[in-house]
């Protein structure tokens, strides 16, 4: 009898591997057509369930001129996932009761200049402030900037796209003062806030900001394409005026494991974690689609997720996450602009799908 079981356990094992490798097979060829279609020089892909990563894999490469090929390791900008970063930094602030949600920008940014209305933290966490995005000739920048109070010269007398509350105006730019914010709150810096809130407690080892003047390791190249559709290396840009909504290099493996911290207790107070998710509403009661930081959605088959993209010379990034399922996946490539989004990562977590 135990010999016959453990036969059948044997077997199960196998069956079970058999699964897992033809899963990986055919999300590896998706991701292929897609690197083709896209024309993508190199990819990282991760997808973690149930707390346990089940696949993480290179594709491409990061390095066209030293022929360095793109794996788990490789370190990509991530963009606009910046933000969920920084949004978990706030969190754990308002978890220790050291920053309010619902307090106004001025008592911890007093200096930012006053404006005709007040603007929230909640509110500009989630893109209700009324802070201008870039403008036309801000997205490629070449200036250092040494600190977040340099960086709010740039809009600081911008006048507010509209009344804070009153409506969802995607911005940037807000995030730079959210980040003023946290630091006149946490009395640190925010780049070593963000590091003692989020990256070390969380073991993202792979997650730092995006200084040019550094050697990084695993730091992909940046490449464009150009106008006869071959590659190109990407213009020179410096992120240090948006590192809390646009400035940070990771890795889809750290990215998964940032998700997964956000589906159980621990990292973050189970109630902060529900106004992370719940969408915000404009003054008018209408729901946005986003709760701090997060975007939420429901797929064809109604079932939830939190995802959020990223965009940035030099790359492009997705964070798709499966609350119920408790599944995640990142991709992350070196490409300007690399038209990838929703539908071409669900494909890609899809043949991984437990239901």
């Amino acid at each position: 009898m135990i010999k016959r079981t453990l036969t059948l356990l044997s077997l199960l094992v196998l069956l079970c591997n058999a699964s897992v490798l033809a899963q990986k097979k055919q999300a590896r060829q998706i991701v292929s057509k897609l690197m083709v279609e896209k024309n993508i020089p190199g990819i990282s892909v991760s997808v973690i369930e149930d707390g346990k990563l089940i696949w993480s894999e290179g594709f491409g490469f990061a390095d066209l001129e030293q022929n360095v090929k793109a794996t788990p390791n490789t370190k990509f900008r991530i963009g606009s996932l910046s933000k969920l970063l920084t949004a978990a930094a706030l969190a754990r602030l308002h978890d220790k009761k050291v920053i309010g949600l619902d307090d106004s920008i001025y008592k911890y940014v007093p200096a930012f200049p006053k404006k005709k209305n007040d603007i929230t933290v909640r509110q500009l966490a989630g893109h209700l402030g009324g802070i201008r995005h870039y403008g036309a000739n801000e997205y490629v920048v070449t200036k250092r900037y040494e600190n977040v109070d340099d960086s709010l010269k740039i809009f600081q007398e911008s006048p507010l796209r509209n009344v804070p509350g009153t409506k969802y105006s995607y911005s940037t730019y807000g995030y730079t003062l959210l980040s003023a914010a946290i630091e006149g709150a946490s009395k640190q810096d925010f780049l070593t806030n963000i590091q003692n809130e989020v990256f070390s407690p969380l073991s993202l080892n792979s997650t730092v900001a995006d200084d040019n003047r550094r050697i990084i390791k695993n730091r992909t190249h940046f490449y464009s394409v150009g106008s006869d559709k071959e590659w190109v290396n990407a213009p020179y840009t410096d992120n240090s005026n948006r590192w809390a909504g646009g400035g940070f290099l990771s890795t889809s493996e750290d990215l998964v494991r940032f998700a997964e911290a956000h589906l159980k207790d621990g990292f973050l107070k189970p109630e902060t974690r529900r106004i992370l998710f719940t969408p915000q509403k404009t003054s008018d009661g209408k729901e946005t689609i986003a709760g701090i930081a997060w975007r939420i959605a429901r797929d064809d088959q109604g079932r939830i997720f939190y995802h959020h993209g990223g965009s940035s010379i030099g790359g492009r990034a997705y964070l798709l996450v499966y609350p119920q399922q408790k599944t995640a996946i990142a991709v992350l490539s070196n490409l300007t602009f690399a038209r990838f989004g929703i539908n071409e990562v669900s494909a890609i977590l899809k043949p991984f799908d437990k239901e």
